[in-house]
């Protein structure tokens, strides 16, 4: 066993994947068939990102227990080196992808002061921020974006987001873009705060990304749970 199966094997017998692999959709062969399905795709010899290593990189950095926000992002970067396991982030050298560079640019003015100019979001995770993508791998290259949505990751992504609304209090999901939108009925409003806006794409986010201000609304909704407020 190689490649994304491997991942999910060493994930799984990982102690961070305690509360993660309690959930069905681990143990129904969901997340097996997805891993499978992304490696068809290396043996018929795409380039897929992120790394084996790095697929279950947002479950591992946020355990379920400790999980306070849900930022929902569509699939990985599929610029070649990009993508990090992690949704938006980004650790390689400038300049940052334009969709995080407009979060930083949000960021920024949200919360009125200057933001760091790197984009590895680590920091976010390790406070509670599930970084989650809908899918959890793509095709690297030029137009590749969406390329493995219908690989069977939907199904895993959407069992973790309603596991996350059932089993855990006071979470903010922040919805950017129709896609991450139409999770809304996954998630329990009576429980949970939803932030749901344009995505922060070049495309749209003067659509309404611009100036919706989720930081501090994260803050404020948490801090009035009587929760800690994520260090942005």
């Amino acid at each position: 066993m190689t490649g994304y199966q491997a991942a999910l094997a060493a994930f799984l017998a990982a102690p961070e994947a305690a509360g993660w692999r309690e959930l069905g959709v681990f143990r129904n062969g969901l997340v097996a068939r997805a891993c499978q399905a992304a490696d068809a795709e290396t043996a018929a010899g795409h380039v897929v990102a992120p790394r084996p290593e790095r697929v279950f990189a947002a479950l591992a950095a946020t355990r379920f227990e400790a999980v306070r926000v849900v930022i929902l992002g569509q699939d990985p970067y599929p610029t070649p080196g990009h993508a990090n396991g992690l949704a938006f982030s980004y650790a390689g050298p400038p300049p940052l992808p334009r969709s995080l560079a407009n979060i930083r640019r949000e960021l920024g003015d949200d919360l009125g002061r200057p933001v760091a100019p790197d984009g590895d979001l680590t920091g976010w995770a390790r406070q509670g921020v599930l970084l989650l993508n809908t899918a959890l791998t793509v095709r690297e290259g030029a137009a590749k974006a969406g390329s493995h949505l219908a690989l069977g990751w939907g199904v895993v992504t959407d069992a973790l987001l309603a596991a996350v609304s059932t089993g855990r209090p006071h979470v903010v999901f922040m919805l950017w873009g129709n896609p991450a939108q139409l999770k809304r009925p996954l998630i329990d409003e009576s429980r949970h705060l939803v932030l749901a806006s344009a995505h922060p794409s070049p495309l749209s986010a003067r659509r309404g990304f611009f100036g919706s201000r989720p930081f501090s609304q994260a803050n404020a909704w948490l801090q009035a749970k009587g929760e800690a407020a994520i260090d942005w």
